[in-house]
């Protein structure tokens, strides 16, 4: 059964019309309902201490909070990778908890023994962006505060190594995780803590004039809706928000990390989008190290719905690398 959640009463009568739809994401009713379709599951933290990686679920202000992810099969005096995730969903849907996160972040923090922060943001439409972009900066914000081995977290005081932030999302996660790293590279001051990487997995990037193969693609239609339904405020396709390589969008080279791997799928609507992405931060005069790989023969975030499938265990196994590996 799909949750329903409630924004505001506007009167009775209007209960089952639709005032506005935006599949196979959710329905925005005449009295105020939303009804998410995806997303709406829920998985609970778990310290068992049987589990391979231990949960929780921590609050970091009033609007925002997140599900702490600590592998628990290493050696306690050692300090692990610290990931910033931000999950998916045209910005609409999912959480942390929803299945399908749970378990690739809780993979992901296994596979590349890292302390792992998966991002619960505020979504559209009752919060428009860029409420998601304020609750994930005031999350690295509450980050950087343990930088020191002082906050309020004892998962990150005891274990996260500060030389080693990354940064990483799916879809519209990715797109999150691109506009912190351009925030945190050209805002003043910038967060106090040196991301060393980002990763983007099939990113949310978009444009007002089709690239590649977008103009005959059957989803383009659902992409174009999507962003001014998400951001009332600046909906134009070519806003530096959701087109980062437009005209009127900053220069890359002002992307504050060193690293960066771009994913793609080859059937995605947005395959096109990563690969230019790649392509003008390779030459921008950015000063870190790009990289891209294709998975051949899947579609958008294929890896969240077969986790177990060959592709999705060699997407994970690539992210956990690009994780662990040193900066030369």
């Amino acid at each position: 059964m799909n949750r329903v959640e409630h924004v505001q009463s506007r009167g009775k009568g209007e209960e089952n019309e639709i005032a506005y739809e935006m599949l196979p994401l959710l329905r925005v009713y005449k009295d105020g309902r939303v009804e998410r379709l995806i997303g709406t599951d829920y998985v609970p933290p778990t310290l068992d201490p049987s589990s391979p990686v231990l949960s929780k679920d921590v609050s970091i202000n009033s609007n925002v909070s997140a599900r702490l992810f600590l592998p628990n099969n290493f050696v306690l005096s050692q300090k692990l990778p610290l990931l910033v995730h931000f999950h998916g969903g045209g910005f609409c849907c999912n959480a942390p908890s929803t299945h399908h996160y749970h378990r690739h972040v809780s993979t992901l923090s296994a596979e590349a023994k890292a302390v792992a922060i998966s991002v619960h943001y505020r979504r559209p439409p009752e919060h428009p962006l860029p409420a998601a972009y304020e609750d994930s900066w005031a999350v690295l914000q509450w980050v950087q505060a343990h930088k020191n081995s002082n906050g309020p977290e004892p998962w990150l005081n005891n274990w996260a190594d500060f030389s080693r932030v990354f940064l990483a999302g799916d879809s519209a996660g990715a797109n999150i995780a691109h506009n912190m790293g351009m925030k945190n590279g050209v805002s003043e001051p910038g967060l106090g803590i040196d991301i060393l990487g980002i990763a983007l997995v099939h990113p949310y990037f978009w444009g007002s004039v089709p690239i590649g193969s977008e103009a005959n693609n059957e989803m383009k239609a659902t992409v174009d809706r999507l962003w001014p339904f998400v951001c009332p405020l600046r909906p134009d396709k070519d806003d530096p928000w959701i087109n980062p390589v437009g005209e009127g969008a900053p220069s890359l080279v002002g992307l504050g990390c060193r690293r960066v791997l771009v994913c793609a799928a080859e059937n995605d609507v947005l395959r096109d989008r990563a690969w230019l992405y790649y392509e003008t931060l390779s030459r921008s005069g950015w000063m870190g190290v790009v990289e891209i790989m294709e998975t051949e023969g899947v579609g958008h975030v294929f890896h969240l719905h077969d986790q177990e499938c060959e592709k999705a265990v060699e997407l994970v196994t690539r992210l956990a690398a690009f994780f662990n590996r040193d900066m030369t």
